[in-house]
This record gives structure tokens, C-alpha cells and sequence, in this order.
């Protein structure tokens, strides 16, 4: 397919933008997001096909049909660090649990979180537009975390050459396994700051220095372009399009038949991965959106009404949603509707903390959306039911039971399959509660419950408490953009 050109979600004059343009730079026009105008849609004689593709040979096929035109050697040299991850054949191998749930495992990467899945071939992609850009020079990544997205990155880019990158994370806000997982790494090209606030107040930030244009000025001085590794980034996206096609086509290929996909979200990205792959006409009948009680997604699908006006962020169990504004929203609403829409709905929510959908807008998105929400008893509950049936899973992944068990309702005989967002091992403590083992700390809790399920410990969650911090400067979100100056 012919190169393919990329958009902002807001309208403007972004025109000519490719694949590589919009990854090294993804701020759009009037603060939007990059994505592509329009999805190729896929016969059933095509999608029986690719029933018959590897992981990298359907990625490879995907993107080109999605027109990114990446050269075959980068992509290639990109995909190869799938071989790193747990399953040499694929990188998120399938989890029968019962006749009707298959938990897709996503975690299988170095960090332990699905964000691996994106985020390893990313860098290499990134590095590697680096090196064939002639006007590409020294680069500044920034990432705002609140848990995942942080170590993956760090992980992933450390030490490579002619990028540096800060990444922020909420002070309090994530499990020690997942802090220590950032404050440690020791890379001269990376600099970690705890911010005294949550998640929003992270992205809040990282979104305003992308458009910042004095400080894009400053750097621009330094010789120095500014990127982000977040989702707001569509070279994420591109990549996480890819484990929900594979997940449809795993169980298509047996049954014959379309699947549910549970989603456990906060930042949307995950599920927007989903959506796009469900408008290519892929085997997936319905996305559900599986919140814990920061539930504005919950209620956004079912009422067609966004509010965080009189909200507050709560910290749960489930950390790595809370999360009140959701950017990759904003891809779906362009998708749906249009960029003057799409445009009116986000200064709305900029200016008031809200927007509404109308009638006829709110049954589009239900067409391809459901949604539920549970509390934090609901996710220990989970947890412990499932340990005694020898599942140990995490506490996103119990989220989606609750969305599992809502579709076994209303579908009975349904193909579900649930996206295990991360490994037990990043938030042993919570388990530990659930199985009633105590308030024990990380790392008496990853060897408790190692011990008494006998399921091991990967070696690099073990490693990480006989090394020192090194990161562990905590700022005031005013502090960040000087701070971040002075680093660099």
C-alpha cells in the first residue's frame, strides 16, 4: 500500500505527516493527536488468511497494509526483541482458563507489563528513524507513568545513543516493585522524578511541555527535539493493534467465531488498540472497557457523558488505572465522528471538565463499546477465588473478571478473551491481602506467595531489591520543567 498520511484529531494544517514524522513528533494542531484518516477493512477470506501468520508475519503484513512504509530491515530488527520475551513463539501467548475465557498474557516482556509489547519494538523503531533521519538530531523523550509505562520505557531506551528521557511518575501512586523499577536503573541518558501529585497532574504536565513553546524553544537552542513515549504517541498505538488482531484470530481459527474482548483501562490505549482492529473487521464482536473506582470510562459508555468536573482521584488496588482523563478517548471520538466534533468535545472538557454526546452519538460509540466498573473488595475477592482455582492474576486482570462475568450473563456461550495487563509479581502486596497472608511488604509478599503457590520469581522483579536508588528526587509539578533544564 502507498504511504498512508496522518492527521490530528483537532483539524489544522498538519498535511504531509508520515508514520516516523508522527513518532518523533506527536504533538498535532490545537493540542490533538496524531492517527491515521482512515483504516483498511479486511474480507473474511483475508482474515482467514491471516489465521495462518506468525506474530511477526502478521505485524509486518498489518503495518503495510496500514501504510506506514517502514523499511522491512527496521521493522524486522524491531520485532526481534520479541524473541527476548518469555514464549519464543509469540509475545502474548493465549491462557485457556475455561471453555469460554482465555486470559492473553501481556506481561511476558523484561518490565512485566504489556506495556513491553509497544514499547520494545518502539525504541527500536525510534533509534532507528534516528539513524536514517538526516534532520534528526539529539532527542528528549518524555514520559508521564503510573506505573507501566515508566519502567518499560526506561528499560527500553537506556543507553541509547543521542536520547535522553525524563519520565515523571506520582509520588505514592505505584507499587515499590514498579518505583524501584525506575529510581534504579542506572543510565547516564535518563533522569526519573517523583511529582507530588497523581497520574493526571504527570500527563497534565507532559501534554503542556509538548506545546510549550518556550520550552521547545529553549531546547531547540540546545539542539534538541522533544517526543514522548506515552500513548498520546501513535507509534504506541500501532503496535498494540497488533496482540488484539492475533488474540481474535487465535480463537476465529478453532471456533469460527468472534470474541469479546475485556479490556482492564485507564489511559485507553489498550482498548483503542482493540477499536481499531474491531473498524479493519476483524473477528471481535464487542470491546469492554473493565474500570476499577475511578470508573469516568464506566460512565462515559453507558451515559455518553465525560465528567470530571466534581470528581477526585482515588488511589485503589488497581493503580495503573487511576486515571480521570483518558487521551486516547479523543482517537475514538475522530474515528466516530469527525475533527470539528472531536475539537468542540475536548476544548469542553479543557474548559469545563466536561462534554456530552448527543443521542445519536452515544449509540455509535455503544455499538462498539461496553463497560463496567468494580470496587476494591470486588478485586481481593477476585483475586483469592481465583488462587484457589490455581490462577494467580493481578489486580487489573480481576477488574476484567468483573466485565467477564457481566458478558457470561448477558452472552452465555461468548469467546472472551481478558487482556492480563501485568505480572502478579508487580503488585505482590495486594495479593498478599487478597490471600489472606498478611500486610507484608514487596518483597515478603513476593516470596510468600512464590513460596506457597510455588510459582517463581522472575529474576529481574528479584534483582531489584539488591540495587541501590538512585533516582529519588521528588519535585513539585511547578519544579519539573526547570528541573528537567538543569538536568539536561
Amino acid at each position: 500500500m502507498q504511504t498512508q498520511y496522518f492527521t490530528g484529531t483537532r483539524g489544522g494544517e498538519d498535511l504531509g505527516i508520515t508514520f516516523e514524522d508522527a513518532i518523533l513528533s506527536p504533538s498535532a494542531s490545537y493540542g490533538g493527536l496524531y492517527t491515521l484518516e482512515e483504516f483498511p477493512k479486511f474480507s473474511k477470506d483475508e482474515i482467514k488468511e491471516f489465521t495462518r501468520l506468525s506474530y511477526e508475519e502478521l505485524t509486518r503484513i498489518i503495518f503495510n497494509k496500514l501504510g506506514l512504509n517502514v523499511p522491512r530491515e527496521l521493522l524486522c530488527e524491531a520485532l526481534s526483541l520479541y524473541k527476548n520475551f518469555d514464549d519464543k513463539s509469540s509475545p502474548a501467548p493465549m491462557y485457556p482458563v475455561t471453555p469460554y475465557l482465555n486470559i492473553q498474557k501481556l506481561y511476558c516482556g523484561p518490565t512485566r507489563a504489556f506495556k513491553d509489547m509497544a514499547l520494545q519494538p518502539f525504541s527500536s523503531l525510534f533509534s532507528g528513524f534516528l539513524r536514517t533521519n538526516r534532520s534528526a538530531h539529539n532527542y528528549l523523550i518524555l514520559v508521564a507513568t503510573s506505573g507501566d509505562t515508566g519502567p518499560a520505557t526506561l528499560q527500553s531506551f537506556a543507553n541509547q545513543p543521542n536520547i535522553k528521557v525524563v519520565c515523571i511518575y506520582p509520588n505514592g501512586g505505584t507499587s515499590d516493585v514498579q518505583r524501584l523499577q525506575m529510581t534504579t536503573i542506572n543510565a547516564d541518558n535518563i533522569a526519573v522524578f517523583g511529582i507530588n501529585g497523581d497520574f493526571d497532574d504527570a500527563q497534565n504536565l507532559l501534554k503542556s511541555m509538548l506545546k510549550d513553546s518556550h520550552f521547545n524553544a529553549i531546547l531547540r537552542a540546545k539542539n534538541i527535539s522533544l517526543s514522548a513515549a506515552n500513548s498520546v504517541n501513535f507509534g504506541r498505538i500501532a503496535f498494540q493493534i497488533i496482540y488484539h488482531i492475533y488474540a481474535s484470530l487465535q480463537i476465529y481459527k478453532i471456533n469460527n467465531e468472534k470474541i469479546h474482548t475485556i479490556v482492564p483501562s485507564g489511559n485507553f490505549g489498550n482498548a483503542l488498540g482493540a477499536f481499531y482492529a474491531k473498524l479493519m473487521g476483524f473477528p471481535i464482536e464487542r470491546i469492554w472497557i473493565a474500570s476499577n473506582s475511578n470508573n469516568i470510562l464506566t460512565e462515559f459508555i453507558n451515559t455518553g457523558i465525560y465528567d470530571i468536573s466534581n470528581k477526585s482521584l482515588k488511589k485503589t488496588y488497581s493503580p495503573a488505572m487511576d486515571i480521570l482523563k483518558s487521551s486516547n478517548v479523543e482517537r475514538v471520538l475522530f474515528a466516530l465522528f469527525d475533527s470539528y466534533r472531536t475539537k468542540e468535545f475536548m476544548e469542553s472538557l479543557e474548559q469545563i471538565g466536561k462534554f456530552t454526546l448527543n443521542k445519536e452519538e452515544l449509540i455509535w460509540v455503544q455499538s462498539y463499546f461496553s463497560a463496567t466498573s468494580c470496587d476494591d473488595n470486588f478485586c481481593l475477592e477476585t483475586i483469592k477465588k481465583y488462587a484457589k482455582q490455581g490462577y494467580i492474576i493481578d489486580p487489573h486482570t480481576a477488574c476484567g473478571i468483573k466485565a467477564y462475568e457481566t458478558i457470561q450473563i448477558k452472552y452465555p456461550h461468548a469467546k472472551c478473551v481478558l487482556c492480563s495487563t501485568a505480572e502478579w509479581t508487580k503488585f505482590a502486596p495486594t495479593l498478599a491481602k487478597a490471600l489472606d497472608l498478611g500486610n507484608l511488604s514487596d518483597k515478603e509478599a513476593l516470596e510468600t506467595i512464590s513460596k506457597n503457590y510455588k510459582i517463581p520469581i522472575p529474576k529481574q522483579i528479584n534483582s531489584l531489591f539488591n540495587q541501590k536508588e538512585i533516582h529519588n528526587k521528588v519535585i513539585n509539578k511547578e519544579e519539573l520543567l526547570d528541573t528537567i533544564l538543569q538536568w539536561l
